[in-house]
């Protein structure tokens, strides 16, 4: 061996630097520390899941009559209608939850870790949609066990029920990241993000069918995807029998995939235009 040679082989190998966890593994982790904290909120936990439930039982018990030549009580139609809010709960809770983790800091000292910002956004998609989850679960469950309710025996309706589902946690996950730079403050938070969605509630269809609405405000909730939500559970819910129900007499799922697609798109957009990781007093 050359003395060359063996000055080569005294010199000592870097070490390799350790692969980074991806995005998604990191997004898994993320999602895991924000179930563990929102499960600790125990009083966050009870409302989130009480309200739909109590709202369920009081309407669907006051308003349980048989809606005439579709076999469908009304108890029934407002149990798909609370399945489409629960979807869009992320709206309400990513809204108002971003702008309190934005006001108090959080978001600042996330940007300043190693986290990427992907990582952060899918934690959030994730616990969203494990609580909407476990709410459309809840909400079946009693309105099988309280109002006849029957489940679909078809694959191709819990097909629909999938994608309708799918796609509307995710545009209202993005909606409601967008609209968290809304509030100046985390305590003006709640009205400002909290009124709109009940707005939408009560001219989507999920207390009131669309045919007891004046025009102008069945043109209105067009726009927005809570009211294809609901149409798109009704679908699934009450079969053939509940579109002579619908204003057109059909569920028009062509459209519900168009407006739920549109919305996830326009969501994402909106995000990226206005999602901000500092509160207005820090510049």
């Amino acid at each position: 061996m050359t003395q060359t040679q063996t000055a080569a082989a005294e010199i000592p190998t870097a070490p390799r630097a350790a692969a980074q966890p991806s995005v998604v593994r990191l997004g898994l982790s993320r999602a895991a520390i924000e179930i563990r904290m929102f499960f600790r909120e125990k009083d966050a936990v009870i409302f989130t899941f009480a309200f739909p439930i109590i709202l369920l039982v009081i309407f669907g018990s006051i308003f349980a009559d048989e809606l005439e030549g579709t076999g469908i009580s009304v108890s029934q139609l407002y149990v798909a209608g609370l399945i489409g809010s629960a979807t869009m709960t992320g709206f309400q809770s990513l809204g108002i939850n971003i702008a309190g983790e934005r006001d108090d800091g959080t978001l600042k000292r996330l940007r300043g870790t190693p986290l990427p910002p992907a990582s952060y956004f899918v934690g959030k998609a994730l616990v969203t949609l494990l609580v909407s989850f476990l709410q459309v679960v809840i909400l079946l469950a009693i309105g099988v066990a309280m109002f006849e309710l029957e489940l679909p025996s078809e694959a191709s309706r819990w097909a629909t029920f999938a994608w309708v589902f799918t796609l509307g946690v995710l545009g209202s996950a993005l909606l409601g990241i967008a609209i968290s730079s809304l509030p100046r403050t985390h305590k003006s938070a709640t009205p400002v993000i909290a009124m709109p969605f009940v707005v939408l509630q009560f001219i989507s269809g999920v207390f009131i069918p669309a045919a007891s609405l004046p025009s102008w405000l069945v043109n209105a909730s067009a726009v927005f995807p809570l009211k294809w939500m609901c149409q798109g559970f009704r679908s699934v819910f009450l079969g053939d029998s509940g579109a002579a129900l619908e204003l057109t007499k059909s569920y028009e799922l062509d459209r519900v995939a168009l407006v739920l697609g549109a919305w996830v798109v326009g969501g994402l957009v909106l995000c990226l235009m206005t999602f901000r990781w500092k509160s207005r007093r820090d510049g």
